[in-house]
């Protein structure tokens, strides 16, 4: 652990995507109270893990949000979540992904981490195990809204009807601004923080995409996909087309940028230009460095986020080549 004082920082993002005009403000305020809890803990000296655990289990609890309660619903109708925890200085992660019975999972993550010689666990093992560690078991429906059960009968309607260039195809959201234009959606949320003892902890969590098949997991709960904190390095979370994100270890990459000099600031934008360039993928990422730089970037419409810092609070939609 680093001996010296630092001054602790949170950042979190409400997902990449065309945020439209009318849902901004309900992004901003749920942005707004994650930074609030999650800054709250630094304040009083805690831990940087336990700073992102509040922030993105307040996002969790927002329906704004895809994450938590409100999430996209999977071709059968249900929400599953994926979330991922990582503590940089003790370099130890926990993981769950396909958890239809948990109300947090960025919860029953910081369980696998603390409470598990794993580092992962999936479906049915991982509700049983957060169970057995005092987490209650919900029926999956408290977690679904009649706003999603629309969503996806009008995505199914319109991949039946063969409209495969349609906004509702039932093809992957691949966050693009053409695909991601007009669309009624919200996005993956994450947060990074460095406490004042110098460590650094990431969390992701997400309900993976509309109309997705059954166990698909996205790169949310994958360490160094969507999530990656190392105090020797930086951490990050990510949002946006999980499939080109996971393909290249992308947090993992923005993460050893940062290692070998680069300002986060640049590598978090070499990293997205290098997702479009290498794969085509969109989305977004927030980074966070070990003397307490950080870098935000995304090739979506726009992207939301907010930074607590001992100055004080922003937050905004960060829009395309900003």
């Amino acid at each position: 652990m680093d001996e010296r004082q630092h001054l602790p920082i949170l950042l979190v993002h409400g997902g990449a995507w065309a945020i439209p005009e009318e849902a901004k403000a309900a992004h901003e305020a749920g942005v707004r109270a994650a930074l609030e809890a999650g800054y709250a803990v630094l304040e009083r000296g805690g831990m940087a893990l336990d700073a992102v655990e509040a922030a993105v289990t307040v996002l969790e609890d927002d329906p704004t949000f895809d994450a938590g309660r409100g999430s996209f619903l999977t071709s059968d109708g249900r929400v599953q979540l994926d979330a991922l925890l990582m503590d940089g200085g003790r370099m130890k992660a926990g993981g769950v992904a396909c958890v239809e019975r948990l109300r947090n999972p960025i919860q029953a993550a910081r369980l696998v981490l603390e409470q598990s010689p794993h580092v992962y666990f999936v479906g049915a093992g991982a509700e049983e195990f957060a169970r057995s560690h005092g987490m209650k078991l919900i029926d999956n429906s408290e977690l679904v809204l009649e706003r999603e059960r629309e969503r996806l009968a009008q995505a199914q309607q319109r991949a039946a009807a063969g409209l495969a260039d349609d906004t509702f195809s039932g093809e992957p959201d691949d966050k693009s601004p053409e695909t991601a234009v007009g669309m009624l959606s919200h996005d993956t949320v994450g947060a990074v923080a460095l406490d004042a003892a110098g460590n650094l902890a990431a969390a992701t969590s997400t309900g993976g995409t509309l109309n997705k098949t059954p166990g698909r997991v996205g790169d949310s709960s994958l360490i160094g996909c969507g999530c990656y904190a190392d105090n020797l390095a930086a951490a990050v979370s990510l949002t946006g087309w999980g499939e080109p994100i996971m393909k290249l270890v992308l947090g993992k990459w923005a993460t050893d940028r940062v290692a070998a000099g680069t300002a986060p600031e640049m590598a978090a934008q070499e990293a997205i230009e290098y997702l479009y360039n290498r794969l085509g993928g969109h989305g977004g990422m927030i980074l966070l460095g070990p003397d307490g730089r950080f870098g935000l970037a995304h090739n979506t419409p726009a992207m939301a986020w907010g930074v607590a810092t001992p100055a004080g609070m922003r937050t905004g939609m960060r829009v395309e080549g900003c």
